[in-house]
Parts: structure tokens; sequence; C-alpha cells
């Protein structure tokens, strides 16, 4: 259901994981008077893919709350390229890419089955301290901390 690889890209500048991506399919009831995919689901499919992306790294949310952190976003994105109807089959693409300080971007790619780009999803997160309410100063630490296979999260030991 889901693909992964975790590859370094050296023009990023940055560690930079190969988009991990997970397969949706467009509902009916997620469009809107237009017949196509309403812009509050891309948000949602994003989202999905970012967790099941954490998932697949091992980090669970559970383990995230016993440990009082929380990922966090704090800008969001959408370029609409092309619209999607009900029963379009989509991959949700997920990477994300760091650099240094307290924020992370995720690069998402929502494309069809026959490689057309629908949208492009970029934002901005933090991980969050859930008892201080302040971002975790180094959230490449903790996530490679919480994570089995940090290395789905284009994290490489430093």
């Amino acid at each position: 259901m889901a693909e992964a690889a975790a590859v370094v890209d050296p023009a990023a500048g940055t560690d930079a994981a190969e988009p991990f991506a997970v397969k949706v399919t467009v509902r009916g009831y997620e469009t809107d008077t237009q017949g196509h995919l309403n812009q509050s689901v891309y948000l949602q499919y994003a989202e999905h893919a970012r967790w099941s992306l954490l998932q697949a790294g091992g980090i669970r949310q559970s383990a995230m709350v016993d440990r009082r952190v929380g990922p966090v976003t704090i800008e969001t994105t959408i370029r609409y390229l092309r619209e999607l109807r009900a029963g379009d089959e989509v991959e949700v693409s997920c990477a994300f890419v760091w650099g240094e300080g307290k924020t992370f971007r995720v690069e998402q790619t929502v494309r069809k089955t026959d490689g057309t780009v629908a949208a492009e999803v970029s934002a901005v997160g933090g991980l969050l301290d859930l008892t201080e309410r302040k971002l975790l100063t180094d959230p490449r630490a903790a996530f490679r901390d919480l994570a089995d296979d940090p290395s789905l999260l284009g994290l490489t030991e430093d």
C-alpha cells in the first residue's frame, strides 16, 4: 500500500528522504458542487501521508504523547495544478527536509496514477514540547530517538 526508500538528495544541501507515498482513492463525498475534490481534503490527504510515514518509521502517536511531544504545522502552501474527481486514484508522497534549527519542511505531491501532478503541498513544521508549549530546539534528534527507522524520515547519523 505504501512505498518508501531513504536516499539523501545532495542537491538539496540538507538531509532529504526519497518521498514516501500512500495511495488514496478520491471518494464521492469529498467532492464539491463542481465535481472535483474539495480544497480542504488535500490537507487531509497530506496529513494522512505524514502520519503514515511516521508510523512506517516506527513512530506511534501514543509514544509521542508519552514523551510529551507532538508535531505542529506552522505554515502550509498548496498549489492546485489539476482537478481530481471521484474515483481517481492518487499517490500522496511525503518527504521531510531537514535544516538546522527548530523547524523543518515537509514536501508532498499528490499525483494521479498516470503521473499527472494534481497538487503540491509544502509545509513548515516543528515538534512541540507539550508541557512547555514551545518548539523543541532539535526536532531531528527527537524524531531520531522516537523512530525505529529514522532513515525513512531522511535522518542519517550525524
